[in-house]
């Protein structure tokens, strides 16, 4: 009588190793009740916005200085192909850490801090070196308005116009 040799298939497992009925079926409850919790959790979360800064934006105690640079003429060598981001975003979603670790921090204590006075040294490798005073540079510069795209490495970006003066403006007059 002729042997047969019994070739274990890869898939096969003896039977003490296969997962009892009733162990299987309670992953399967287990696994039903976390996606039911995850999908509650979302839902719950979903109206949440990104950040809890403030419905209104912080008052902005204008000086005459201030009041004779705004609103800046436009340089359209500057425009974008896209809007400009909405201003309560774009104003209350950005790093400063002097002012906090989170983003929304800024805007709850930038208000804090003493603009005036304020001086700009700029001295080393230049012919002259020059302090000066904040807002007497500002009314020596020619002052404009650029809308600039900003992206950021945590995944963000925005469009966004910014005022003041070009860096060449300063360096003409310092003479690197």
């Amino acid at each position: 009588m002729p042997h047969q040799v019994h070739i274990k298939k890869k898939w096969a497992i003896s039977d003490n190793l296969a997962t009892p009925e009733s162990a299987y079926m309670q992953r399967r409850e287990f696994l039903k009740g976390t996606a039911l919790t995850t999908l509650a959790t979302m839902g719950v979360l979903y109206g949440c916005g990104p950040s809890s800064a403030p419905n209104v934006l912080p008052e902005i105690k204008w000086t005459e200085l201030d009041k004779s640079i705004y609103p800046a003429k436009r340089n359209l060598t500057y425009e974008l192909d896209r809007p400009i981001t909405d201003e309560k975003i774009a104003s209350t979603y950005n790093n400063f850490y002097e002012f906090g670790a989170e983003k929304i921090d800024p805007v709850h204590y930038a208000h804090k801090l003493n603009q005036r006075p304020w001086t700009v040294q700029v001295s080393g490798l230049v012919n002259k070196p020059m302090t000066f005073d904040i807002d007497d540079l500002l009314k020596s510069m020619p002052i404009e308005e650029r809308v600039l795209r900003l992206r950021c490495v945590e995944a963000w970006a925005m469009a966004v116009p910014w005022t003041g003066f070009a860096l060449s403006e300063l360096l003409k007059r310092v003479e690197p």
